[in-house]
């Protein structure tokens, strides 16, 4: 009996599929991307055409493909960096992410460029878009702050010096800010010692923090709180230096009149008056929360 030949299905698939080629390439198969046939210049022009019209997502395919043909020519760079500004420029969480990276990115391949202290001001830039309200999670006022540090450290000399002190004034106000609503929050829900804590931290870490006479007032009212006898007796001071460093403050108004003695006993919560605000709905420095800018 004869056997069949096996080898002839692989032999048929094998014509069928040379005769289909020239098919294919008569219009019937997967189009080439034009923008694949411009060159680094040509295509990052187009890109650069498209991101002053402020069309960043079409934008995007030049610029990174003027960069990936000539990853190390001038435009090249010039794609890579201006890649970086579109995901900037359309602002937005996941896109100053995005743009973060790339400017990492640019900084890694390229740091001895003319453009790396633009980069690194970026970077903190794309930080600070995300910085959450005092009473949320401060991870991006953190990070923001050293990417900025960082700018100065490095490039002291750049023209983005004085704008870059600018913002960390702003950062370290934020971070300020965010140890007041902690200090705050305790002393509202009846724990003077942590409100305590959280004061004069505020006040030794931040000596530029611009409503020092709020926290001075805050933490003269969580001494009086206090438990601990040592602690009542420091309320008196803490009030003497609000009167002495800011006597125009309107929170000197605020200061009780009758004070709890040392030698009062422990029920001394009454003492001293909050004025009315929002109150906080969970513990800060938990959860999201609006971006800074």
């Amino acid at each position: 009996m004869n056997r069949p030949n096996r080898a002839l299905p692989t032999l048929l698939l094998a014509a069928l599929l040379a005769a289909a080629l020239p098919l294919a390439g008569c219009g019937g198969g997967v189009k080439e991307d034009p923008i694949l046939r411009l060159s680094a210049a040509e295509s990052l022009t187009q890109g650069k055409e498209l991101l002053a019209r402020q069309k960043y997502r079409r934008a995007r395919p030049y610029l990174s493909h003027a960069f990936e043909v000539e990853p190390n020519s001038v435009a090249g760079r010039e794609g890579l960096l201006l890649l970086a500004d579109s995901f900037y420029l359309e602002g937005g969480a996941t896109n100053w992410i995005q743009a973060e990276a790339k400017y990492r990115d640019f900084l890694n391949r390229f740091p001895t460029s003319e453009q790396a202290a633009y980069a690194q001001y970026q970077i903190a830039n794309s930080l600070a878009k995300r910085v959450e309200k005092p009473n949320r999670d401060q991870t991006a006022t953190r990070n923001a702050l050293a990417a900025f540090d960082e700018l100065l450290r490095l490039y002291p000399t750049s023209e983005y010096t004085a704008e870059a002190q600018a913002e960390i004034d702003v950062l370290r106000d934020r971070l300020a800010a965010s140890e007041f609503v902690v200090g705050d929050f305790y002393l509202r829900y009846r724990q003077p010692a942590g409100a305590i804590l959280r004061f004069e931290s505020l006040l030794a870490e931040f000596p530029d923090y611009g409503e020092r006479d709020k926290v001075l007032y805050h933490l003269g009212i969580a001494y009086s709180r206090s438990r601990v006898a040592e602690d009542r007796a420091k309320a008196r001071e803490v009030f003497q230096r609000l009167r002495a460093e800011h006597p125009d403050s309107r929170w000197i108004a605020q200061i009780p009149e009758n004070l709890p003695r040392p030698d009062d006993g422990a029920e001394v919560e009454a003492a001293g008056e909050i004025p009315p605000r929002e109150v906080l709905a969970s513990e800060p420095g938990r959860g999201g929360g609006e971006s800074r800018r």
